[in-house]
């Protein structure tokens, strides 16, 4: 596998994650209440991004390959759980 391919792979391995991302810290906006005090937009979905990153790696350890809906579940119920600590704070 050459560089390109490689780049190709894991561009496409992390493209979930960072859909995910930008979408929860959108929807977030429209349906949670309270404003988070000092995050922008970029940074609740770049903390979304690293956690939807985390999830698909341990998807990848755990299952030994990519693409399961259980990994891909995790991957939202933990980036939709870390946009709530990030707007309810941890009171």
């Amino acid at each position: 596998m050459g560089p390109l391919d490689l780049l190709n792979h894991l561009l496409n391995f992390i493209a979930p994650a960072l859909w995910v991302a930008v979408l929860v810290a959108l929807v977030a906006r429209i349906f949670m209440k309270k404003r988070p005090l000092a995050l922008a937009l970029y940074a609740q979905a770049a903390i979304n991004f690293v956690v939807g990153v985390g999830a698909l790696v341990l998807g990848l350890w755990f299952f030994g390959h990519d693409g399961k809906m259980a990994t891909y579940t995790g991957m939202a119920l933990l980036c939709a759980t870390s946009q709530w600590f990030m707007v309810r704070g941890w009171r």
